[in-house]
């Protein structure tokens, strides 16, 4: 069987930037509360006429750019969403419009913050099997649609993005070495939907996370045949400071070796890992032959972790 990996990267985040400042006007919060529980300082915010698919489009465009592909060469779109534009059609199927990707096959993916690597996975099966050659994994989010902006505890939390990858062939040494992905539907009540707004058991969802994040990044490296100190760079999913601190940790890295933007952009669900991984390919953090970790939770409850080595 042929290798999997990634042959393209791209992130777009909308313009409006709300900074803790202004959240003070809007809730009863300050700077320095949101600061020293989240890392969050600021997040980005669509325009009323900016939805999911318009952002998932700016980032699947620039990765297939970096690929060298058009959307002719893709056989499959996968769109990682919880705020898709409308039930149906997909974003998947807009962005397959959108592309001209017209003999791609396209469907939306719901694992919430985990989105990204289940989309990972699945385009590898199909990789791997001959079945596709050039998959389209995107992971966007409008979360400011279905934020309560009136709840204190979440709306400081949120912000909206994109970000892309095409997978595709690659040398038999580089690519998906391993993954794990789970799912713990009896936790479900403490990160949901309900009715309009998201609705988050804090507590609860941290405990998980400090537990669930680091046991996943160490597992997908045991799988992978390598120790902890071979990690070159970790991605995880940009949530709160604290729980990305614990992974860090456990792996024991070093601090510049793990990606962090969740104080620029907030927490983007599932666009939150394709985003930093995309950024770290631009801003020359991750380099041929690293060992890289990407690893994130959700609502579901969902987790998912892959390790792959960096390179065509």
């Amino acid at each position: 069987m042929m290798k999997a990996g990634v042959l393209g990267t791209g992130h777009f985040v909308p313009e409006k930037i709300l900074t803790n400042k202004d959240m003070e006007q809007i809730v009863d919060t300050s700077d320095e509360w949101i600061r020293t529980r989240t890392g969050i300082e600021e997040r980005r915010i669509a325009a009323d006429n900016e939805d999911t698919s318009d952002l998932a489009f700016k980032a699947a465009d620039q990765a297939l750019k970096e690929a060298g592909l058009t959307g002719e060469d893709l056989d499959l779109i996968l769109v990682a969403t919880v705020t898709p534009d409308q039930p149906f059609p997909t974003v998947a199927c807009k962005l397959q419009d959108r592309l001209q990707a017209k003999k791609a096959a396209a469907m939306d993916i719901s694992a919430a913050c985990a989105g990204f690597m289940y989309g990972m996975i699945t385009a590898k099966q199909f990789i791997e099997t001959g079945a596709y050659k050039h998959v389209l994994i995107v992971g966007a989010e409008k979360l400011s649609k279905i934020t309560d902006w009136n709840d204190r505890n979440t709306c400081v939390l949120f912000g909206d993005g994109a970000g892309a990858a095409i997978m595709g062939p690659v040398s038999e040494d580089k690519g998906v070495l391993s993954f794990e992905l789970g799912a713990d539907g009896s936790g479900g009540q403490h990160l949901a939907q309900n009715d309009d707004y998201i609705f988050m058991n804090g507590r609860e969802v941290f405990k998980f996370a400090v537990r669930q994040m680091p046991e996943s990044s160490v597992h997908v490296v045991e799988k992978a045949g390598y120790d902890k100190e071979d990690v070159n760079y970790l991605i995880p999913h940009q949530a709160n400071i604290r729980i990305m601190e614990a992974a860090r940790q456990r792996l024991g890295i070093a601090e510049d070796r793990m990606a962090v933007n969740v104080n620029k952009y907030g927490n983007t669900s599932a666009a939150s890992i394709p985003i930093a991984l995309s950024e770290g390919v631009k801003n020359g953090k991750i380099k041929e032959n690293d060992l890289v970790v990407l690893v994130g939770f959700g609502g579901g409850l969902t987790w998912g972790a892959v390790a792959l080595k960096w390179g065509k």
